[in-house]
């Protein structure tokens, strides 16, 4: 929701204390179903174009029950698992305002670096090759204001552009691969 020109998740913030008059609207920039209900439909299926899940090629081994990690793997992972999905960052941000349909848009963008960088991922190229298409992760133009947005204190704008990083960085390595043959 947002309050007083200033968007939050409603089951933390707080209202004012006094008698002070605070204006509560629904999220910017997206349908409003009902009161302050929102239809988060559109939101969704982006966040499902990137297949947000561990994509394996290798099955595991017999008696595997899960795929492990080391610490400092699991710790590139801090500041982007908290994610909530309360779509603060997503309609704060004026690129996503301009272009909805074509852009992904912060969060949907900051949960792809976080399975790009899963070391029990691997999928990472086919992740990279995806959102370097059709989602244009290029519209993004590091203003920051998703960042400041987020009621959980997590960062997209450095998240994209860590993502763009490695997405340039993956498009050159497959530029020197075909120059090869």
């Amino acid at each position: 929701m947002n309050l007083d020109g200033r968007h939050h998740l409603a089951c933390l913030c707080t209202l004012p204390e006094g008698n002070e008059k605070s204006v509560i609207s629904p999220l910017m920039s997206m349908f409003v179903l009902k009161d302050l209900v929102v239809d988060m439909t559109h939101f969704y299926a982006q966040y499902k174009q990137i297949d947000p899940y561990l994509m394996r090629k290798t099955p595991k081994k017999p008696g595997q029950k899960e795929y492990l990690q080391s610490k400092e793997d699991r710790k590139k992972l801090d500041g982007l698992y908290e994610c909530v999905l309360c779509a603060c960052c997503q309609t704060s941000c004026p690129s996503y305002w301009w272009h909805p349909q074509e852009y992904l848009g912060p969060a949907v963008l900051m949960q792809a670096y976080r399975w790009v960088i899963d070391s029990r991922d691997e999928y990472t190229d086919e992740r990279l090759e995806k959102l370097g298409g059709d989602m244009k992760m290029d519209e993004c133009y590091q203003i920051g204001v998703c960042s400041l947005a987020c009621p959980k204190h997590l960062n997209p704008r450095e998240a994209i552009s860590n993502l763009k990083d490695l997405y340039l960085e993956y498009k050159s390595r497959r530029e020197h691969q075909s120059e090869g043959f």
